[in-house]
Parts: C-alpha cells; sequence; structure tokens
C-alpha cells in the first residue's frame, strides 16, 4: 500500500500530510501532526476519548480514515483555547473539578462543545444524553454536567 497525501484544516489552519490508506485519524493526529490532546481509550468509538469535529459533525477518530479528513474542516481539543484564554468549558471543568485522570475529558469537551453549538441551553437530561457516547471512569457525570451547564449559562450571557 502507498501513502496518500491529504490536505485538511486542522483547528482553523491549513494542514498538509502523508498517511497509509488504511491509518486511523487518531494515529494521523497523535503521531504525525502531535496533537496528543486526542486520546485513545478503547480503539473501537465505544469510549469517545478520542472525539473530533469533522465538518463540524462529532466522530471517534479511531473509527475515521486520515485520508477521509481531505478538504474536511478538523476540530480538536487544542483549538478549543483562543491563546492564554481558556474556552467558558475548559474553566468550568476546572471550576467544577469535572476531571480526574482526564483521560476522556478532551473528548467530553469537545463533544461538548458540539452540543453546545447546536443547542445553547440544554436541560441536564439533554447534556447527559448528547454525552452518553464519553464515558469517564473517575468523575461520575454530575460534577461534568454542572460545568456544562454553567459554561452554557456564561455563553449565553456574553
Amino acid at each position: 500500500m502507498s501513502n496518500i497525501h491529504v490536505t485538511t484544516s486542522i483547528n482553523g489552519d491549513p494542514v498538509e500530510f502523508v498517511c497509509a490508506p488504511d491509518e486511523p485519524l487518531l494515529d494521523v493526529l497523535r503521531n504525525r501532526l502531535g496533537l496528543t490532546g486526542v486520546k485513545e481509550g478503547c480503539g473501537t468509538g465505544d469510549c469517545g476519548a478520542c472525539s473530533v469535529l469533522v465538518d463540524g459533525r462529532l466522530v471517534c477518530s479511531c473509527l475515521v480514515l486520515g485520508v477521509e479528513a481531505e478538504g474536511a474542516e478538523i476540530s480538536t481539543v487544542e483549538g478549543m483555547a483562543e491563546a492564554e484564554t481558556l474556552h467558558p468549558l475548559q474553566q468550568a471543568f476546572i471550576d467544577h473539578a469535572a476531571l480526574q485522570c482526564g483521560v476522556c475529558t478532551p473528548g467530553i469537551l469537545v463533544a461538548a462543545k458540539a452540543l453546545l453549538a447546536k443547542n445553547p441551553d440544554p436541560t441536564d437530561e439533554e447534556v447527559r444524553f448528547w454525552l452518553a457516547g464519553n464515558l469517564c471512569r473517575c468523575t461520575g457525570y454530575d460534577k461534568i454536567v454542572r460545568a456544562v451547564q454553567d459554561a452554557a449559562a456564561q455563553m449565553r450571557s456574553a
């Protein structure tokens, strides 16, 4: 198998890379591009640790091939903060102690950002439903839901 040249955009920046046709986007992001915020939890799309946005759609990057990024806009947790200013979700996770080991946190943050882009005023049930594909083994989900709700409120008032 010969490698394939891919041109894409990641976190707003134009990016080019070469990858094998069967190489997961997760491996491209982590190993070829150094975006280690994307975590591998299961490799089967069950845990959500590798969640990224591809053209605004929430996906598990372990289930998407790197070649499928051709011409797409990819958003990862590394693109959430603006310079030294954390995204409201990131700050709320800190304020509410909604993280422990941190393996699931990047995927949950990306998923929560996608939720708030679609629904800026979700109910607790809607937050839980939206984040159901992201497994956390450390914190439980109450602090995570509170953090998402707090960030949503801050973002609505901004």
